[in-house]
């Protein structure tokens, strides 16, 4: 009974260092591990994650930090304030400090990705037609020259095309690394181009600087119409301030926002507004392009 359990452990251990090497599977069960597609709520928080700027963050991760500020803004509120309603208020603004300060960085980064595109675009053309470089070595090279937080996704699509060559690999790679409609249109071109071949690289790659400039200006021209309302939204919120601040000074206003009637007719005027100033960004918000060509 020993030697056959010896010879049953050799003989799994042999298919599974075989399966693992020459077929490239993973996992103790007997077949390839299917690669399940996430769900779509969670790929948007995924790329969301990615667009700003925290690829290697998980959402549980960064929901685990976004509700332990929560928790200990509530604990400072409490010992500080010694109230439910101030508590409750401190605890919300610092467990949306990331989300928020991630949402401007994640617009600084799709702004200036959104600008560069057609430029490297170009580039990739230019260096394929006329200086006679394969697709690979266009694209790493225009990567090159790329903003500053998008060249570490091609920095790392060029190891990955070091390693492996294997371009359809790279472009994934850099797909998931941008997670941007752009980069997806743009890599999936160049890996047509590359895999099957042909002399109209060129003219697609024209249309698609003229479909990416067109959106570009018209984004601009959009925002600049809004100027005017978006500044009258930022000014609005100084109202609010300036009654509560007149109401303090007038008779025993002091003495009434100190009632614990008071500081809930406060925090309910608070949400009003924040819940306004939120609609009205939602309002203002130009449509953003959705990925197609993802896995």
């Amino acid at each position: 009974m020993s030697g056959l359990g010896l010879a049953l452990c050799a003989a799994t251990g042999t298919f599974y260092l075989y399966t693992a090497l020459a077929l490239g599977w993973r996992g103790w069960r007997l077949g390839p591990t299917v690669r399940r597609r996430p769900r779509p709520r969670r790929r948007r928080a995924t790329d969301w994650l990615v667009q700003a700027g925290l690829g290697d963050v998980s959402v549980r991760e960064f929901t685990a930090v976004t509700a332990s500020l929560g928790l200990l803004g509530g604990l400072a509120g409490i010992v500080l304030f010694g109230g439910v309603v101030p508590a409750l208020v401190l605890s919300a603004c610092l467990g949306a400090t990331p989300m928020a300060s991630y949402r401007l960085r994640r617009q600084r980064t799709r702004a200036a990705a959104l600008e560069t595109w057609p430029r490297m675009i170009e580039e990739i053309r230019i260096r394929t037609s006329s200086l006679g470089r394969s697709v690979p070595q266009a694209l790493f090279e225009a990567g090159e020259r790329a903003p500053a937080s998008l060249r570490p996704a091609f920095a790392a699509a060029q190891r990955e095309w070091l390693l492996s060559t294997n371009f359809e690999r790279t472009v994934a790679v850099l797909k998931d690394a941008l997670a941007d409609p752009t980069a997806d249109a743009a890599c999936e071109t160049l890996l047509v181009a590359h895999e099957i071949g042909g002399s109209d690289l060129d003219r697609r790659l024209e249309a698609l600087i003229e479909d990416r400039v067109i959106d570009v200006q018209g984004r601009k021209d959009a925002r600049a119409k809004q100027a005017g309302v978006r500044f009258a939204r930022r000014f609005v919120l100084l109202v609010p301030l300036g009654m509560a601040l007149v109401g303090m000074s007038v008779g025993n206003g002091r003495a009434a926002y100190a009632t614990s009637w008071g500081q809930t007719l406060v925090v309910l005027g608070i949400a009003s507004v924040v819940a306004c100033w939120v609609w009205a960004g939602r309002l203002l918000q130009l449509p953003e392009e959705q990925r197609v060509f993802f896995e």
